[in-house]
This record gives structure tokens, C-alpha cells and sequence, in this order.
């Protein structure tokens, strides 16, 4: 009987601790930047970038994007990210594919800047 009472109290415990995280105190999270992330989320954010220019090659919209992740220049988070990715052992075409953008936005001054063509 005694473990009923437990086991009981255990489960409503556990269930008014997550009505109260979900409906009462939920986490304010909404409509975040990608400049907020951690490090290695950026870097995961910038490779999925680089893997949107390599399927479209529209160089604009992978600088707008890129001027989400934070006020630098464009080729500069490219270039952290490439570094990031390196030091994260990430595969080589992912990183193939980040020094892609990175030659790409290189060769554009206008664009590494954040500035339209």
C-alpha cells in the first residue's frame, strides 16, 4: 500500500511540475535570431546556408541570410563557421561546401559586406 501512496504522489508531483513549466512559466523563447545561437548551432545554421546557395546559387539570399547570424561581414562567419567546422570534425564536403560560399561571397566585394550587389 505503501508504494501506491508513492507512486501516486510521485505521478501528480511530477504532472503539476510540467503543467506549471507548460501553461504557467513556459519558457519565453519566440521569434529568436539566428545571432543568439551557440557557436556550433551557427556553424550548423551557415553550413545549411551554404548548402541552399549550392543548390540554387543565388549568392544574394545566402548574404541576406547571412546577415541574420550577426553583424560581421559575411565572409567573416563564413570564415568562423569553416573554422568551427574543422575543430567539430565535421565531414570535408560539409566543409568543401563552406569554403564554396566562402570563395563565392570573396568574389563578390559588394556582398561580403552585407550590402547589395
Amino acid at each position: 500500500m505503501r508504494l501506491f501512496w508513492f507512486s501516486l504522489v510521485l505521478v501528480i508531483g511530477a504532472a503539476a511540475g510540467l503543467a506549471f513549466g507548460w501553461l504557467v512559466k513556459p519558457a519565453g523563447y519566440a521569434n529568436t535570431t539566428p545571432d543568439t545561437l551557440r557557436q556550433d548551432y551557427k556553424t550548423d545554421y551557415v553550413l545549411m546556408i551554404a548548402e541552399a546557395y549550392k543548390n540554387d546559387g543565388d549568392l544574394y539570399k545566402a548574404n541576406k541570410l547571412l546577415a541574420e547570424v550577426g553583424s560581421q561581414p559575411s565572409s567573416r562567419i563564413v570564415a568562423e563557421a569553416i573554422l568551427e567546422a574543422r575543430r567539430l570534425d565535421y565531414d570535408q564536403p560539409d566543409i568543401e561546401t563552406l569554403a564554396r560560399l566562402s570563395q563565392a561571397l570573396q568574389g563578390q566585394p559588394g556582398l561580403s559586406s552585407g550590402s547589395k550587389p
